[in-house]
């Protein structure tokens, strides 16, 4: 499902305009965002919790060319689905 057909969808769901729901949504991502740029997870209840996790510096091989590369340190955010809705998945 790619972005127009999400907002579309929930839109659908819950009664209001596309472009409410577009703005809700880049206001929940910008949230996320911020949080997780400062370290903090981000719990939604009843269906996860965004973790950012901080990846260290490390020495990657090219797999073609066989040249070393330095990869910098970053931020990645891990989700972790809610046992609500894992259970209501199964």
């Amino acid at each position: 499902m790619d972005n127009k057909k999400l907002v579309e969808t929930v839109a659908a769901n819950l009664g209001r305009s596309t472009d409410d729901v577009s703005k809700l949504l880049e206001a929940f991502a910008g949230v996320l965002r911020t949080r997780c740029g400062e370290m903090d997870s981000v719990i939604v209840p009843g269906f996860g919790t965004f973790e950012p996790k901080k990846r260290n510096e490390r020495v990657m091989v090219h797999p073609s060319t066989g040249r070393r590369m330095l990869v910098p340190p970053k931020i990645v955010v891990g989700f972790k689905v809610s046992n609500v809705l894992k259970t209501k998945l199964k």
